[in-house]
């Protein structure tokens, strides 16, 4: 398991992009909406940095910011197999939010694990199906 990004809540996609490549040089490397986001990922030269921003109003990013404010929304590490990983963390007592994986960006499969079981930070799980399987191929 190694970690594949930090997702940050951001009120403004553009003004983050913006912030980030004027103050740190750091360049957009992908951008999609899905999932009812607007998405941007940041690459840092080691772990990327996911920028996500509700499309409408009152989603639930919105929701986080108006809550803890704009910043560290998820932590994400990459699994080989998320559907053993996901057995493996309830088997440990590991309260999981998404009981099954679900699609997200870059083709992955991800599920998160419940905040209150990972001393207070919302732990994304992902698979990238096509890396993994070529491996096996």
């Amino acid at each position: 398991m190694k970690l594949n990004h930090i997702g940050f809540a951001v009120r403004d996609l553009e003004r983050a992009v913006q912030f980030f490549k004027e103050k740190f040089g750091i360049e957009t490397t992908h951008r999609e909406t899905g999932g009812g986001f607007l998405i941007g990922f940041l690459e840092t030269g080691g772990t990327p940095i996911e920028l996500l921003q509700d499309v409408t109003p009152g989603g639930m990013m919105t929701k986080f910011i108006e809550k803890r404010g704009e910043g560290v929304h998820h932590i994400g590490f990459e699994v080989d197999d998320i559907r053993s990983a996901l057995k493996a963390m309830q088997a440990q007592g590991v309260t999981c939010i998404d009981k099954e994986p679900r699609g997200g960006t870059h083709n992955c499969l991800m599920a998160f694990l419940h905040p209150k079981d990972t001393f207070g930070v919302l732990t994304e799980l992902v698979e990238f199906p096509e890396k993994h399987h070529t491996k096996t191929e």
